[in-house]
């Protein structure tokens, strides 16, 4: 049976979803329900458009001039590992052809029960870097922000570390809700167990997809608070980075 995704959008010329210039595949279906997402719509599940892995990477591949020796093809979301039969089809296309690949992830849908874990092992053969959200390393907090625990995704962060994969963590900096200096000492302190993180990004709380909220009908449970300032972002930033040193 011809394995088909769900796709909710391409982004052509992506600059901040991996390295160097990115064909970006945003994927529809999401288990989280992140309180500060600026993707709601990517939430359901239900059918968007559909194609096959063949035909999104003869979309892709036109743009590979743009490349270079860095860039490549990245799958966002919604969460790619709901898809994970369809991302693993695409990403062997890529590799076939000499293409770089990036799996935009907040681990969601991981288990290491054994129907899933084998999928995913067979993925992570066809994956160069995976880009790693860790919305908040306190568990309770995590479950507030998302609607689900965390210990799964940080279960995922050190099996991708055993299997040698390159991670970048992402940490969206959200006030009064992940911003907290003992949670970023914390995580920070997670991450520098993690030997194979190349690169850790604070992504600052916008308001920008609040619109899309109201036109879906969902209440808006960051109401009121305003992005980080400058400087706690660079106050997370300078935490954070600590890992990393941490591993020099």
């Amino acid at each position: 049976m011809e394995v088909r995704g769900n796709i909710h959008s391409f982004e052509t010329f992506g600059l901040v979803d991996g390295p160097g210039v990115r064909f970006v595949v945003f994927v529809q279906g999401c288990p989280m329900r992140c309180q500060f997402c600026h993707n709601p719509d990517t939430w359901s599940t239900r059918v968007n458009q559909v194609f096959n892995a063949q035909e999104v990477f003869d979309k892709a591949i036109r743009y590979r001039p743009y490349w270079k020796d860095d860039g490549g093809i990245t799958v966002s979301g919604g969460e790619p590992l709901l898809q994970i039969d369809f991302v693993t089809e695409l990403f062997k296309l890529c590799k076939s052809n000499g293409v770089n690949t990036c799996l935009d992830t907040a681990g969601g849908p991981f288990s290491k029960e054994s129907k899933f874990f084998e999928k995913f092992k067979i993925l992570m053969k066809y994956t160069d870097l995976i880009m790693l959200d860790i919305k908040e390393i306190n568990n309770k907090r995590h479950e507030i922000i998302t609607g689900m625990k965390n210990d799964h995704i940080l279960e995922m962060a050190k099996t991708m570390d055993e299997m040698g994969k390159k991670i970048w963590i992402r940490h969206v900096l959200v006030p009064e809700r992940s911003d907290y200096d003992e949670d970023l000492i914390k995580l920070r302190e997670f991450i520098s167990t993690v030997k194979n993180v190349e690169k850790i990004e604070v992504l600052p709380y916008h308001t920008l997809g609040r619109h899309k909220w109201d036109n879906l009908g969902i209440e808006y449970k960051l109401e009121g608070i305003e992005p980080p300032t400058e400087e706690r972002v660079r106050n997370a930033d300078k935490i954070l980075q600590g890992s990393i040193r941490d591993k020099i």
